[in-house]
This record gives structure tokens, sequence and C-alpha cells, in this order.
């Protein structure tokens, strides 16, 4: 079972910031999630959400700004200090835990790991820029030769994308068919439940509570021949579950935690 870092070691660190995805990959993971958005000037950037206001001390949407507005935010203290909206001392900061941190970043991050990493790439919409935030995806990844059919057949690509959008996978299918995607669901639709996915979708990426509400999905997932991969569990009761069901991936906050409990680490 794959134990996949969601937003880095998100309990430990800022999510999405360089420290929470080395942390990852000191505790283990096997894999790092990230959620991408374009900014106004054309760069992928892994922020969850629409607008900046949560886990920064700036406001505005992701798309209406450019890479250098982002830069001047503080994206960290947030996680580890009583966090005013206040402008950040830039003399005392880390910048691995207070910078925003472009997709690309977190690629060479990846690359340059002592040992195979793999990455989680989540588009999100809707947004403004529609197909772009794939195009530019695609581009990026072949720039780190991951749009290539994998050198070795007995064990899956680095790279997946996922989403909670089909039309978002069969964008990214289209240009780069060797990439991986995973078909994130918050709720089970009847026309899923019998484990089909869209169409050129090998990844079933439900979330926990479909598996406490639906144990007998992953069953029926694997018979329709896809693999499984659960979000976001954090629970030392969802992780038992995960493992009684079979599921292939984990996607948890706490990486090292969940690696213990399953005698990986």
């Amino acid at each position: 079972m794959s134990v996949v870092a969601h937003r880095g070691a998100s309990e430990d660190a800022p999510e999405h910031t360089l420290a929470a995805y080395r942390k990852a990959i000191e505790d283990g993971a096997d894999a790092l999630e990230c959620d991408v958005r374009l900014t106004a000037d054309g760069h992928l950037v892994c922020v969850h959400d629409r607008r900046v206001n949560r886990t920064s001390n700036g406001r505005g949407s992701v798309s209406a700004l450019e890479l250098a507005d982002l830069a001047m935010l503080d994206f960290g203290s947030w996680k580890t200090e009583g966090y005013a909206n206040e402008a950040p001392d830039r003399q005392h900061e880390d910048p691995e835990r207070t910078a925003v941190l472009t997709l690309e970043r977190l690629l060479e991050l990846v690359a340059d790991a002592d040992r195979r990493v793999e990455l989680a790439i989540e588009t999100k919409h809707p947004t403004r820029w529609a197909g772009q935030v794939e195009e530019r995806l695609v581009e990026l990844l072949g720039r780190f030769g991951h749009t290539k059919p994998a050198a070795r057949t007995d064990r899956p690509p680095q790279v997946r994308v996922m989403s909670f959008s089909a039309r978002s996978l069969h964008r990214v299918r289209a240009a780069a068919p060797a990439l991986p995607g995973v078909y994130l669901m918050q709720f089970l639709t009847p026309r899923h439940r019998d484990g089909r996915l869209p169409p050129g979708v090998g990844i079933a990426g439900p979330g926990i509570r479909i598996l406490r509400a639906h144990p007998d999905y992953v069953a029926k997932a694997h018979r329709a021949g896809h693999r499984v991969h659960v979000w976001t569990v954090n629970d030392e009761a969802d992780v038992a579950l995960c493992r009684e069901l079979g599921v292939d991936a984990i996607i948890t906050n706490r990486p090292k935690q969940v690696r213990k409990q399953l005698g990986l680490g």
C-alpha cells in the first residue's frame, strides 16, 4: 500500500510549502500530493483554495495575481503562530516554510530526491483559465520527462494527474496518454457505484466517507480493473479500514504516523 503525503506532511508543516514536502520525503512518503492553480502570468503554483486568504497574509484569487505578487506573501506563519493578517517580517522568515511554491520547484525537489518519489498533481476546477491549466501542466511535465511512456513496466509512472473534473482528465490524456489519471469523488454517484470510471481513467479516488458508507466499493473498482487511492485518511480507524479493504494508496496529512501504523516505518 502506497502512502501519499497530502499537500506534503501538512500536519507538521504549512501545507504546500517546500518544508512540508521535504518533511514528507524524510518521513518516507511514497508519493507527494499537490494542488495546482494558474497565476495571471501563466505559472503553476501549489495552492489549494481559489483565494489566498486562508493560507497566506494576502487577499485575492490566485488566477488574478501574478507570481511576483504571490512571492510577496507569507504562506506559512499561520501554521505555527497566532497569525494576524499583517505584512511579515521578511528578515526572520524561513523561505521553505513561508514562500509560495511553484510546481516547477516541486518537480525539481522530486528529481533531486535520493530515492524514487511519486507525485500526484490535482488540477483545481472550475477556473477562469479552463484548458490552459492542463496545457501548461503537460508542457511542464514534458520538460521533466514525465510525459514519456515509463521505461519500466513493473511499476507505475512517477507522476499522475488527479481531478474531480472528468473533462480535465480527458484533456490531459489527449495531450499526454502516458500520464495516469485519478478520478476524484466526493460522493458516489449511481453511474460509478459498480466501479466504472470515466473513459481512459484507471484509478478511482474516493473520499474516505465513501468507503465508510460503501465498503464494498473497493472490491467493485478492483473487479473493474481499477486501482483505488483514498483521500484524506488521517484517523487510525480509517487507516485500518483502508488496509482491511485492500486500497492501493492512502492520501494523508500524516505520512510518518500512517507508515508506522501499517508497519512500513
